[in-house]
């Protein structure tokens, strides 16, 4: 099928329904497959993990992108259906790259705080409460007990602040309040994302240098969380839960319009994001324009990622923990 070349302008108006880097790169480099400036890309396969590294390198490639300078990772996984061989593989590949973009060495005497956004009574937002109820907190253990620490056990706090609508306090206030009391040496910030397509539903996994801004798949204008704001090197994880109907809207009709111009040879308008946004409101106008959507096997999709998530963190964070014995780590 022949894909639909977008602009840099198509990026923009997409962008707050596309948090994974990789799907905008792979829009901005459309039919000609060629080279965007200001940006690397590296692909690597191990057996059906797929790992797509793209770093954007300076000011231009960031604003072809319209994201942040840094290095995001993207991991293509497997239908998991509760295996947990595959589980356990994936997790040892996710910890792998995590360390990478983790501070090297890690301290003993730091902690890495491990922050999951999201709201735990809506199961497409519960991916980062969820990692949390599996992360075994160890900081309090060398304040209070530091002789009975094991030496291969590192220093982790975890937190779920919750959100606006249920605790009436900033996410952002809550993170940096307690960053400024602990002062740990990285934060490993967890939420769930966006996609544009609906196959990349619990099977991608999301990693970047450069922080996360909350809510922004939803179009919210949040406070960032990055090192920039919280003083700390901030890396961010993200798995995505649902789709916006303006991205199902945008694909439907350029398919459409793909079959026409193959069958009947026939000219077409060219979409643009004034046509989504005139269908968007119309179809969804109780909705006010927006609505997202997320499969029916949500509940057992997140599940399963938040297991993956918690082990590679332990993985990545502990010495102790490997790929053989991640279940002693997590809850």
């Amino acid at each position: 099928m022949k894909k639909t070349n977008f602009s840099s302008d198509d990026i923009s108006a997409l962008a707050p329904s596309l948090d994974l880097v990789s799907e905008a790169t792979a829009m901005l480099r459309g039919d000609a497959d060629k080279e965007i400036n200001g940006v690397s890309e590296d692909v690597e396969q191990r057996g059906e993990v797929k790992i797509h590294t793209i770093t954007i390198l300076n000011a231009a490639g960031a604003k072809r992108l319209k994201r942040q300078i840094g290095k995001y990772i993207t991991i293509d996984i497997p239908e998991i259906e509760e295996q947990q061989e595959k589980i356990a593989n994936i997790s040892g590949i996710v910890a792998e790259k995590l360390r990478t973009l983790l501070p090297n060495p890690l301290r003993r005497d730091m902690c890495v705080l491990v922050i999951g956004l999201g709201n735990e009574r809506a199961t497409p937002d519960a991916l980062g409460p969820q990692v949390i109820s599996r992360t075994i907190a160890t900081r309090h253990l060398f304040r209070y007990a530091p002789e009975n620490v094991d030496q291969q056990l590192y220093s982790l706090a975890a937190l779920a602040p919750g959100v606006l609508g249920i605790s009436g306090i900033e996410t952002f206030e809550i993170i940096k309040g307690v960053t400024n009391a602990i002062r740990p040496q990285a934060v490993i910030v967890i939420d769930a994302l966006s996609a544009a397509s609906i196959s990349r539903v619990g099977t991608t996994i999301q990693m970047a240098d450069c922080g996360i801004c909350p809510g922004s798949g939803l179009g919210s204008n949040n406070a960032a969380i990055n090192k920039k704001n919280l003083g700390v090197p901030v890396i961010a994880i993200g798995v995505p839960t649902m789709i916006n109907t303006a991205i199902i809207i945008y694909e439907t009709i350029n398919r459409l319009l793909e079959y026409w111009d193959q069958q009947y040879k026939i000219t077409h308008p060219i979409v643009d994001d004034k046509t989504i946004n005139f269908i968007g409101d119309k179809l969804f106008n109780s909705f006010k324009g927006n609505l997202m959507v997320t499969p029916r096997e949500i509940d057992q999709l997140v599940s399963d990622v938040s297991q993956i998530l918690a082990a590679s963190i332990a993985q990545a964070v502990h010495p102790a923990a490997k790929v053989n014995n991640y279940r002693d780590y997590i809850r």
